[in-house]
Formats: C-alpha cells, sequence, structure tokens
C-alpha cells in the first residue's frame, strides 16, 4: 500500500520538485493538498485539495505530510501536524532556531511519528560517495571544508527578505553547507568560528554571509552564502590523502543530471537522478516499516545550533 501524502504549501519547491517525486514514487500518492491558492492546490493534482491547513492535518487518508510554508512557520505546524498522527517531512531550515527544533522533535517522540528535514541532497548518490570517502579514511586525515552557495536574486515581496519570516541567505542556503560539516565531521563536531563577514540589507536580513572556522579542533571550514553575488556552487573537500569536489557549478542542486566527482585527478560519473524523489520513497519506505536510510533528525539539530551560533557571533 502506497504512503498517502499531503502538503501544506503550494510554492514553487512544492509544485517543481515534492508533487512530481511523489507521483513517481513507487510507494507513494499524493493524497491532500492545501494551501492560500486552490488553483495552486489543485496544479499538484492531487486526490483532494483542502480547504485550509486544519482540514488537511484532520483528514484520516493522510498519513504524512510536507511542510513547503515560510520559515517562521515551519515549527506551529510540524508540531501540529505530528500532533494529528502524521509523519512530517519539513523544508530547510527545521526552525527558526534550536529551541523550535528541540520543540518539534518533542512532539515526534511523544506521538511516535518521523520528524525529517527535507535536505535532498543528503540522499544524492554523489554526496553519498563523498560521505563514504570521508567515513572509510580512503582521504586520509579530514582536513578542510570549502563550500559556497551564492546567486543574484530579485526578492522583492518574498519572505525571504523579511527577518521575523526567518528571511536571508544563511538560512536559506546555509543549511546545504552546514549539513555537509555535520555529515563528515560528525553529530557531535565542534564549531570554533574565527571569522564571519556579512551585508545586510535595508530589510535587517543578511543578503551574503561569509564564514570561516574550525570544526574539531582542526578542520578548517569556509561557507558562502548570498542572494546578491554572481551565481557560485562549489564543494570542496580536503584530507591528508586526497581531495574531492564536486566538480561543475551545482554542487547543492544538481537535479535529474548528469554528476561528476573528482577525487585528485580521476572522475567518478554518476547518471542522472531525482533526489527528492529518493527521499519521498526512503522516508515511505520507514513510514511502512521498511529499512531506508533517513536524515537523522540529530543531524538536523545540531544544524540548528550551529546557525545559532553563527548569527550570535554576527549579533
Amino acid at each position: 500500500m502506497n504512503v498517502r501524502w499531503g502538503f501544506l504549501g503550494a510554492g514553487w519547491i512544492a509544485t517543481t520538485a515534492l508533487a512530481p517525486a511523489v507521483h513517481d514514487a513507487f510507494n507513494a500518492r499524493l493524497q491532500g493538498v492545501a494551501s492560500r491558492d486552490q488553483a495552486r492546490s489543485s496544479a499538484l493534482a492531487p486526490i483532494k485539495v483542502h480547504n485550509s491547513y486544519d482540514e488537511l492535518l484532520a483528514d484520516p487518508q493522510i498519513d504524512a505530510v510536507y511542510i513547503s510554508l515560510a520559515n517562521h512557520q515551519h515549527c506551529e505546524w510540524s508540531i501540529k501536524a505530528l500532533n494529528s498522527g502524521k509523519h512530517v517531512l519539513c523544508e530547510k531550515p527545521l526552525a527558526m532556531n534550536s529551541t523550535e527544533a528541540r520543540l518539534m522533535v518533542d512532539s515526534a517522540v511523544a506521538n511516535d511519528r518521523l520528524l525529517v528535514e527535507a535536505v535532498w541532497t543528503r540522499w544524492h548518490p554523489r554526496f553519498v560517495r563523498m560521505v563514504d570517502l570521508v567515513e572509510s579514511g580512503a582521504i586520509g586525515q579530514l582536513l578542510a571544508i570549502d563550500s559556497a552557495f551564492t546567486f543574484p536574486a530579485d526578492l522583492a515581496g518574498n519572505y525571504r527578505l523579511a527577518p521575523e519570516m526567518g528571511g536571508g541567505s544563511l538560512l536559506d542556503v546555509g543549511p546545504y553547507q552546514l549539513h555537509t560539516w555535520v555529515a563528515l565531521a560528525g553529530v557531535d563536531a565542534d564549531l570554533e568560528i574565527s571569522s564571519i563577514n556579512q551585508n545586510i540589507g535595508t530589510t535587517d536580513v543578511d543578503l551574503t554571509t561569509q564564514i570561516s572556522g574550525v570544526l574539531n579542533r582542526d578542520i578548517a571550514v569556509e561557507a558562502l552564502t548570498s542572494f546578491e553575488r554572481e551565481e557560485e556552487q562549489q564543494l570542496l573537500v580536503k584530507g591528508s590523502l586526497t581531495t574531492v569536489e564536486f566538480v561543475g557549478n551545482e554542487a547543492f542542486t544538481s537535479w535529474k543530471a548528469a554528476t561528476t566527482l573528482r577525487i585528485n585527478d580521476i572522475q567518478e560519473e554518476f547518471a542522472p537522478v531525482n533526489a527528492y524523489q529518493v527521499m519521498v520513497e526512503h522516508m515511505s519506505a520507514r513510514i511502512k516499516g521498511e529499512k531506508s536510510w533517513l536524515l537523522p533528525i540529530s543531524d538536523s539539530i545540531r544544524v540548528m545550533e550551529m546557525l545559532d551560533q553563527v548569527r550570535l557571533k554576527s549579533a
């Protein structure tokens, strides 16, 4: 039996990525959608369009909920969904801060339901291969992680420019890079921040954030997020024996395209894959009691703690 999914929100990611992923997944179906615009909800081709978020959560025909609302709504609606007996897949960042994230985890535990952050890149075969290379010791001692995710954007009227709604480049594209830190250095990785450089826009959100620091006292880390710089996505991991690099300019958004991983002078090729679909299938399998890999919620909590640390340091 397929896992029956309900969506809260019908924005760009839900429309272009998650709805097609659910429709294409072998073990899932899109049972319902609720959003501020019923026409947009209908465009996702669910079995049922709901009149409100609460109505969707009350629907006994829905097993799991995907939440793609603005960042400041993640905690509230995740907890409501969990308390309604639904499993939750929540867009990144998981919450506005680690305090909210822990409240969400408490609700998941109390209701015996899954809570997973939708960092879909963690399911991508190229990313999985990189983690395997580091964990196996194939690159030697992990020495450095250098990454960037920047793009010029016209965000007029978008919640990403509103601080009270969780706006800013750090919360928007920073989670991809900090999840890489945790995936490679471990969930208990200690972060010491050396410097933070930011450009704060007229609406008081960070348009650009550049972080330099050290993990576990000996792993140098650099991360760059921006809404105003030229488009750049890069990920370079240095070890004492070899260097691993994501080739191309889509280190964190490669979707349905062939990808390349460079290990020193050797290139490994990966066939096109829809990592959104892989994520949906793995979560649906776990809901059905089958073995699958899910992003540990402890990783998400650690990333939120690091984001809090960066924001406190930059205040």
